[in-house]
């Protein structure tokens, strides 16, 4: 079972993965960007939940 720790590892780690992807997407793909946008949503508040500060990681800000 993995510790709360990694899980948070994982989620930080995907979270960031999926900025990467989302902002070149934004504009020439906005139906791709929704569908990222909204596991984009679920990965925030999860990590939120978790205590994680996003201040820092997050970059799409919407």
């Amino acid at each position: 079972m993995l510790s709360a720790a990694d899980i948070i590892k994982d989620y930080v780690t995907e979270f960031s993965r999926l900025q990467d992807w989302m902002v070149p997407i934004k504009e020439t793909n906005p139906e791709t960007y929704n569908s990222m946008y909204k596991r984009y949503i679920e990965l925030k508040v999860t990590l939120s939940s978790l205590g994680v500060n996003l201040t820092e990681l997050d970059r799409i800000k919407e």
